[in-house]
């Protein structure tokens, strides 16, 4: 394929910036002020637009998106979550997993995401218990070129029979909950042990309460070091850190950060699941960010339940979860940016993206001036970029009488 240029494009430093892409390499090939670069009939004029590394989603659950309205949830708890999905598994097949993820990715491509890592069940009842896995296996070799997909498989106390059969399908990670589990500790160390045995990574949920006491990520970062495990290890949830006392986040931080275990937040769910039981001064139901981010820990966002049991809203859209953050989270509008971009992509274990000369050039163009009001207004008129190609295009067209 030829070479693309992007004129005209605002860079999140202020610079006006003409961009050239090379979608044999899938590299930023120059960055250079505008008219320096020879023009062909395949430009594309960025003018108006800000040119962004392209957001991934770390957490997410396609296999469970799209189902609110069809399993019948009523608004509530994690707990309550959990059982209005288990209860709706009963129906849940191979074909109807895929076609709602498949709708899914194609709402989070469109607003800029070119890698997701989704979660996938381990679904206990109406049949196979990997049929979700198979779905999306399946979705994967349909996204080549467009989205990188990892899928990471999720189990509480699963047997160690199933958990070696969805490595061998092709799982790419191991998941765990151990804050359901009856031996959280014990859960730990297996999910590590199973993982260095098939030499893949790690995506706990962790500590998904507000209960103070919850050790979730304590645990993990101390199995870590122990077993000296080296193949990538996330903490997702996290949110019991947002309820101790800033000394003991703090302490906790340097843990994690000692291990090299990434922390991906996730606001909009936990937001909508945590506090319930605390009608006066609810809290924020958010891990400590900020403590983390000072402890030099890797902190990626991720949208995680988009329209299902566990969240009834959601619009797959990585700048909503950047803008949450910056007003939960009182984090800059930078710093909740690079949580959805740079940090997301580090945790997947992605090289750097972004309108930079060697970078990967995977983008997102978006109809904004500056950060801020990029996140402020969320546009939808976006241009999205896969290793150099353009990979979507969403238009605009606004009417005021």
């Amino acid at each position: 394929m030829s070479p693309l240029l992007l004129r005209g494009a605002r860079l999140p430093d202020g610079n006006v910036r003409d961009v050239l892409l090379d979608p044999d390499s899938g590299l930023v090939a120059r960055v250079t002020p505008p008219g320096l670069l020879p023009s062909g009939p395949d430009d594309l004029d960025l003018s108006g637009h800000l040119l962004l590394p392209a957001p991934a989603e770390p957490h997410a659950h396609l296999d469970k998106a799209l189902t609110w309205d069809l399993a019948g949830a009523v608004p509530g708890d994690l707990p309550s979550a959990v059982a209005a999905w288990r209860a709706y598994t009963e129906q849940v097949t191979e074909e109807d997993v895929f076609h709602r993820a498949r709708r899914t990715v194609d709402e989070l491509c469109a607003n800029g995401v070119t890698a997701v890592r989704t979660h996938v069940d381990l679904l206990t009842g109406g049949g196979d218990p990997l049929r979700g896995l198979r779905a999306l296996l399946r979705l994967r070799e349909k996204l080549r070129g467009r989205v990188r997909l990892q899928i990471a498989v999720l189990h509480v106390d699963a047997p160690e029979e199933l958990l070696h059969q969805a490595l061998d399908l092709g799982a790419d990670l191991l998941g765990d909950c151990p804050h359901l589990s009856a031996d959280p500790a014990a859960s730990v160390g297996r999910t590590l042990r199973i993982a260095a045995e098939r030499h893949v990574g790690v995506d706990l949920h962790a500590d998904e309460t507000l209960d103070p006491t919850a050790g979730d990520l304590r645990l993990l970062a101390r199995a870590v070091r122990e077993r000296c495990f080296a193949l990538g290890v996330t903490a997702s949830h996290c949110v019991s850190l947002g309820a101790v006392e800033p000394e003991e986040a703090a302490r906790t931080a340097k843990e994690v950060a000692a291990a090299g275990i990434g922390v991906i937040t996730l606001p909009l769910t936990n937001l909508y699941l945590q506090g319930r039981g605390r009608p006066s001064s609810t809290p924020r139901g958010l891990t400590a960010v900020r403590a983390l981010l000072d402890a030099g820990v890797t902190v990626a966002a991720g949208g995680d339940n988009i329209r299902d049991p566990f969240n009834p809203v959601g619009r797959a859209d990585p700048l909503e979860t950047a803008s949450l953050l910056v007003t939960v989270g009182h984090l800059t509008p930078d710093e909740g940016l690079h949580a959805v971009t740079g940090g997301a992509r580090a945790v997947l274990g992605l090289p750097e993206a972004g309108p930079y000369e060697g970078a990967v050039a995977d983008l997102l163009a978006v109809r904004a001036h500056t950060v801020s009001e990029a996140l402020g207004t969320a546009c939808p008129q976006r241009l999205v970029f896969a290793d150099g190609r353009l990979v979507s295009r969403t238009s605009v067209v606004r009417e005021v009488f």
